[in-house]
């Protein structure tokens, strides 16, 4: 297929529920709507990230659209995803920066040079990938290995919504209430709704979290105030790169954490559309790679596939690309516009929360899917080890230092994984 030559759906398909994959696409108002969905399901991380390492949110999300484009465009419209800001550089940026946490940093040129070195060195990697092919992969990654990736990335983001998205009692019955508002939907409803289920149940979750908060003072009440006062267009804030050797050695390394996390997520693509996306991993690596060096260029963030949205698309069923290219301009239109951002920041965090922990559940799910469709036989005890270790690694967020840079959770996990797949093959 070409890169807007989408099959269009069945109409029996579209109502029954059918999987959509990643070469059909929806009529385009539904299209639109799934973009909208997966902008809200990555919103709340690609905004946090950069905030945590003193870099503008607004062009963050700006430059997610970006990449996303990037990366739509080096795999030929093939592999559904999304990308956003990477955690993973959060460490790194804030050592090699000196950032004390407030505002903007000061040394944001430093990080942003390391950045794209990073990036630079991750299209390497995907040149590599993509010239000498890719079948050593089943060698070393074979269906147990990747279920137990897959499911580490769910397993190891929990922590996010449980840990730092309730503040007390109230917001944490407020995040179960939000899951059991995107389980009635998913559940109850039929057709379109149904495949909405993560922003219809957010609208429901959000209305009954105002009712409760403002209408019966039980929370910290919803507020308005800041989508009424941020302007409708305003331009992101650019900043230039500085290449310093020190800082680009300390964030560099990062590229281990990104390769593991866009093969994990490619995999768990793969298993949920039935596809066999294995030859595209050069290129999503080379995708990712561009895109977090223009990224970087410009002041933003590293960006990697977000497993945010594979959770959107293990609920959903949908896995069009061009739900993701409309998702993509959405961002872009989202960074000149403060108010949109607003509008998505004003979202209850304990509500968001329990769209997380639905979204990462969902993850974890299609690890053991991999498991189930692949038939991985766990009366072996090489299978249960090499799969119970590394969710404990990723889970317990297991942590590597060499330096000053730390390989941990599912960074220590994925290549865990790998090694004791390799360490423990039966002699022949």
């Amino acid at each position: 297929m070409g890169f807007f030559n989408w099959r269009a759906v069945p109409t029996e398909v579209l109502a029954g529920g059918g999987v959509i994959g990643p070469d059909e696409r929806l009529p385009w108002k539904e299209t639109g709507l799934m973009g909208i969905q997966h902008v809200i399901a990555m919103f709340g991380s690609t905004v946090l990230a950069p905030i945590l390492m003193g870099f503008d949110p607004n062009l963050a999300v700006f430059m997610s659209g970006i990449g996303t484009l990037i990366f739509f465009l080096v795999t030929g419209g093939k592999v559904p995803s999304y990308l956003g800001s990477s955690f993973a550089f959060i460490g790194v940026v804030i050592a090699a920066t000196g950032y004390a946490g407030q505002g903007l940093n000061a040394n944001i040129g430093v990080a942003l040079g390391g950045i794209i070195a990073c990036g630079a060195v991750y299209v390497l990697i995907g040149l590599v990938v993509h010239a000498i092919g890719t079948g050593w992969i089943e060698r070393f990654m074979p269906p147990v290995v990747t279920g137990a990736v897959v499911a580490v990335i769910g397993l190891n983001l929990a922590g996010i919504p449980v840990k730092n998205m309730a503040a007390n009692n109230f917001e944490s019955w407020m995040q179960a209430l939000t899951f059991l508002c995107v389980a009635a939907v998913a559940v109850f409803t039929r057709g379109m709704v149904q495949r909405l289920l993560i922003v219809v149940g957010l609208l429901i979750a959000t209305v009954l979290y105002a009712l409760l908060t403002n209408g019966m003072g039980l929370g910290k009440p919803f507020d308005a105030s800041g989508i009424v006062s941020a302007p409708w267009l305003g331009m992101p804030q650019f900043h230039a790169p500085v290449f310093e050797g020190a800082a680009m050695v300390l964030i560099v390394p990062v590229v281990i954490i990104l390769v593991a996390e866009n093969l994990g997520h490619l995999k768990a693509v793969t298993a949920m559309t039935g596809k066999d996306l294995d030859p595209y991993l050069g290129r999503a690596f080379i995708g990712d790679g561009i895109a977090t060096m223009v990224s970087g260029a410009g002041g933003g963030t590293g960006v990697t596939t977000y497993a945010e949205n594979i959770g959107v698309m293990a609920a959903t069923r949908i896995y069009s690309t061009a739900v993701f290219l409309v998702a993509a301009l959405i961002a872009l239109l989202l960074g000149f516009s403060p108010k949109f951002g607003a509008l998505i920041q004003a979202i209850p965090l304990p509500v968001m929360g329990g769209v997380s922990i639905v979204v990462f559940g969902l993850i974890a799910i299609t690890g053991a899917k991999i498991w189930v469709d692949n038939k991985v036989d766990f009366s072996q005890p090489r299978n249960l080890i090499v799969a119970a270790i590394p969710l404990v690694l990723g889970t317990g967020e297991f942590t590597l230092k060499f330096g000053d840079f730390a390989l941990g959770g599912i960074g220590t996990a994925t290549f865990g994984a790998i090694l004791l797949n390799a360490l423990l093959r039966p002699a022949r």
